[in-house]
């Protein structure tokens, strides 16, 4: 289960603890211990269109993100980033993990402490207003323009031994069994697909760059005309033959935008790689998970950049996301980024059916998947079944099932107990190894999650009560 401090508070330690292992037969917590993101450490981020959940506190949480642990100076003496300390009144004082592990530990229930990348300001995740971390702007990237840009550069030595610092001390002071780690990063490629300028090209990363022989000022001449075009077609101009040959065509004419991509996509995977290798030279016994994001099967570019193989080098399992009812928008928001560029020359209902069959999935049409969600039979059990053939038996597959993944449409699909419940079911089907209830207790019914306790007891994972 993954699940945010206040869920803790809200409703007792102990009282939590026996209803998500009793009722909903949960035996590892997946625990937010550090964001600024209310979809991690926070109540449901949907309470406005969906109502509150039936239990926890039904009321807005003064959020304000942070770390929930105690503070200990000496992990981050190699960072100017410091006094990042959580100082929501809720949690004032607290360290989640003390609080929880000896009651876990006593009832056998495993505790895995998770993050996600980016920590900050991140659209429909109910981000923080403000992040008053001292000095954090000096980690920003800076884009094609030169302009200080909206996130912290995972190569800035700082902000990468902030996370180097943040790992190490979960790691050494908690009897903790592992660490989930997301890494929800957009490229240079996915960002002017989405009509933002590319990067970053802060100091770091030209030293970088030109340690592998890559011209830097070759390449942002190069990315200038791409970017020109991604402005161009978005804005609707059209081009003598279409907007695919066009984006061709200045591709192959600026070939250094695609060694940029390879390069910022290997710094991306490198991080992952840092974290994985300091889990292990903290405690090996510890298991080291990758939260696998939902675009990375949604978006053909993505999916190849990617393969479930390659991840299987730097973790212990994978936990590749489907919030199945929420999906439908999810997939379709991709779709609009094709099709307000690559695609624009045709319709959704042309080119969905063929995105479809590459991605190998079958949903419904694109005019009709946000009000029908994905379904658990084709969507769940496909991703499954897609995950265990790509890691090839190197680790297991548990499964990201969506239970009131927040929607932000009123026609978007609703989360019922049937929907996990054949989620659960699905994923045992497929090859998973196992599940993991996302993406916050905070935001869930109770009602929904006993779908999945009745689909756990059947296949014999649950004890009836």
């Amino acid at each position: 289960m993954q699940i945010s401090p206040i869920s803790f508070i809200d409703e007792g330690v102990e009282a939590c603890l026996n209803t998500l292992q009793n009722r909903v037969g949960v035996n590892a917590l997946m625990i937010g211990t550090i964001s600024w993101l209310g979809l991690k450490v926070g109540r449901r981020i949907s309470a406005e269109l969906e109502g509150w959940p039936d239990h926890g506190v039904p009321a807005p949480y003064t959020m304000q993100g942070g770390s929930y642990i105690k503070e200990r100076p000496e992990y981050y003496t190699n960072t100017h980033i410091k006094q990042f300390a959580s100082t929501d009144p809720e949690l004032a004082g607290q360290d989640i993990l003390d609080l929880v592990i000896p009651e876990a530990k006593k009832r056998g229930i495993k505790v895995i402490p998770e993050f996600m990348e980016p920590l900050f300001k991140y659209a429909g995740h109910g981000s923080a207003a403000a992040v008053l971390i001292p000095n954090m702007p000096q980690c920003m990237e800076i884009d094609l323009f030169g302009r200080i840009a909206g996130e912290p550069c995972t190569s800035n030595p700082d902000y990468r031994r902030w996370w180097h610092g943040i790992i190490e001390e979960h790691c050494r002071n908690y009897d903790i069994d592992g660490i989930m780690w997301c890494n929800e990063r957009n490229s240079p490629l996915d960002r002017m697909m989405q009509g933002q300028a590319p990067g970053c090209f802060c100091p770091q990363c030209r030293k970088e760059a030109a340690e592998r022989n890559i011209d830097v000022e070759r390449t942002k001449l190069a990315f200038a005309p791409v970017y020109e075009f991604f402005q161009k077609v978005r804005a609707g101009e059209t081009f003598v033959d279409g907007a695919f040959i066009e984006f061709l065509r200045v591709l192959l004419a600026n070939p250094e935008v695609l060694v940029w991509e390879k390069f910022w996509l290997e710094r991306s995977k490198d991080l992952d790689r840092e974290l994985y290798g300091i889990v292990k030279w903290c405690n090996p016994a510890l298991t080291f998970g990758l939260n696998v994001w939902n675009r990375n099967h949604f978006n053909p570019i993505r999916k190849a950049q990617w393969p479930w193989l390659e991840q299987t080098t730097y973790c212990d399992w994978v936990k590749p996301i489907t919030y199945q009812h929420q999906a439908g928008e999810v997939f379709i928001r991709e779709m609009n980024y094709f099709g307000g560029t690559l695609l624009r020359d045709f319709t959704r209902e042309e080119f969905v059916p063929a995105m479809y069959a590459l991605l190998g999935m079958n949903e419904a049409p694109a005019n009709e998947v946000i009000a029908a969600g994905m379904d658990p039979d084709t969507y769940v059990f496909g991703q499954c079944a897609d995950a265990v053939r790509g890691v090839q038996g190197k680790v297991p597959v548990y499964m990201g099932i969506g239970v009131d993944a927040p929607r932000i449409l009123t026609e978007q699909a609703v989360c019922t107990p049937d929907t996990v419940y054949r989620s659960v079911h699905a994923t045992f089907r497929a090859g998973g190894k196992g599940l993991v209830y996302s993406p916050n207790y905070a935001g869930m019914n109770l009602s929904n999650l006993d779908g999945g306790a009745r689909a756990l007891e059947e296949l014999g994972y649950k004890p009836k009560n």
